[in-house]
Formats: C-alpha cells, structure tokens, sequence
C-alpha cells in the first residue's frame, strides 16, 4: 500500500514523496557516480605510479593502461574519466537540493555529461577492441557504469523541454 498524503488544495492525495526530495534518477546518478570516482581514482593511482600495477586476473590491464592510448597529452585518460565522474556527482547533489531540483540548467548538464561521458567511453572501448587489442576489465567496469548513469539521466531530456 502506498502511503498518501492530503495536499492543501482540496483534498487531492499525492505520494509522500515530495519533489523536493529529489528525483529518484538523480540519487541513482549520484551513487553510481561516487562509484565511477573510486573506480577512475584507483586507476589514475596506477598510471602516476602511487600503487602497485593493477590486478588483472582475467585481460591485459597493463597493456591497456600503458598503451599510448592511455594518456592525452600529459593526462591520464583516467583523470578525464575522474573529472567527468566528479562532475557527475556534484550536479546529480546539486539536482537534489530542493532549490534546484527543477533546473533546467542542471538538468542540461547532468544529460550532455553523461552523454558526453558515453560517447568518449565508446571511443576508448573502440581503440580497445580494434587499436590496441586488449582488454582492461576496469575500463570496460567504466564503460558499464557511464552506460548506466547515462540511462539514469535519460529522464533529464524531460525536464530540460518543461
């Protein structure tokens, strides 16, 4: 039974759930986000060399990780990931804030990051399977999880066209 509560105009009932509390895809977008940051922590860790080279088990995580692939420039490719998953995180908070949680601004940016974060992650899968031919279960953990949030953030569009 869903619990219901009377609202002051006229005895209407709604779920208990205000929207102030924030929408349920944004808290999804937030946890997975906060995951996407100790996962793309951990591998900017390896490629500055602050812990040992990464347990594989299954896949070629050092050939990956040590491909030229693996760096734009002077930065890891795990540091754009841990930049764009902190900002995921941070906006998906932010959209949680009874004060923004009708922000088409955040709504906008949630949406383009996580699609942003999509298509750069299809990339770095592509180079993966067809330049470099090998596979780090880390990144492909990445490419799920930004694949996830990107669904999370799909209710976004709506918000952005009200």
């Amino acid at each position: 039974m869903t619990d219901v509560s009377q609202n002051s105009g006229g005895g209407e009932s709604a779920p208990a759930t205000s929207p102030a509390s924030g929408p349920v895809n944004r808290m999804i977008a937030a946890v997975l986000s906060l995951i996407g940051v100790f996962l793309a922590f951990y591998l900017v860790a390896n490629n500055m060399g602050w812990v040992p080279p990464i347990p594989c088990g299954s896949g070629a995580c050092g050939l990956v990780q040590s491909s030229k692939y693996a760096w734009i420039g002077p930065v890891p490719v795990s540091a754009v990931g841990l930049a764009g998953y902190l900002a995921l995180f941070a906006l998906s908070i932010a959209g949680l804030q009874a004060s923004l949680a009708g922000s088409r601004a955040i709504a906008f940016l949630l949406f383009a990051g996580a699609l942003l974060g999509v298509l750069f992650s299809a990339y770095l899968t592509y180079l993966e399977a067809m330049v470099i031919q090998a596979w780090c279960r880390y990144c492909v953990a990445s490419a799920i999880l930004i694949t996830v949030i990107f669904v999370a953030t799909l209710p976004e569009v709506k918000r952005i066209r009200d």
